[in-house]
């Protein structure tokens, strides 16, 4: 099971450094990592996908908490929050194709980022499902190149 964590750390050096050594010395596996600032110049948010049981999701958030660096530690489940992926990709598209990518594109809201005479750089953003289906349809073209830049999450909170 996949379990999304929400951490506000302080923003210094040697903080993801720290918490990615608590990771590998206690032998859990990162599915997905994700470090951006916040509005507050002292802090970062980190965004961390892992995969285990409740008991490992358990082990994990005790010894986040442990932490110096880490101010709040939240655990996302289902409809808690919202959450997105960006995907950059490049599908290989001929003169016969390219129509049918560019549809595509158009049915998940993708953007075409640049036109090659072989291929088209693609952006998308979406939760894990619509990530899943798009590189599902865009691989019957050939993906030659694609990174992702892994789950962002934000918790959801009522008016």
């Amino acid at each position: 099971m996949r379990h999304t964590i929400s951490v506000l750390v302080e923003n210094k050096f040697g903080v993801l450094n720290r918490i990615a050594g608590m990771f590998s010395g206690r032998g859990f596996n990162i599915d997905t990592l994700n470090v951006g600032p916040t509005l507050d110049p002292a802090t970062s948010r980190m965004t961390i996908v892992v995969r285990g049981d409740d008991a490992v999701l358990d082990q994990v958030t005790k010894q986040l908490r442990k932490l110096v660096d880490v101010i709040e530690l939240q655990d996302f489940t289902e409809n808690e929050s919202v959450d997105r992926e960006l995907v950059l990709m490049r599908v290989n598209v001929t003169p016969q194709t390219r129509g049918e990518v560019m549809q595509i594109c158009d049915t998940f809201r993708a953007k075409i980022i640049d036109v090659q005479r072989q291929n088209v750089s693609i952006e998308i953003t979406g939760d894990d499902s619509k990530i899943s289906k798009f590189i599902f349809l865009m691989e019957s073209f050939g993906i030659s190149d694609l990174t992702r830049t892994g789950k962002i999450a934000l918790a959801r909170k009522a008016d």
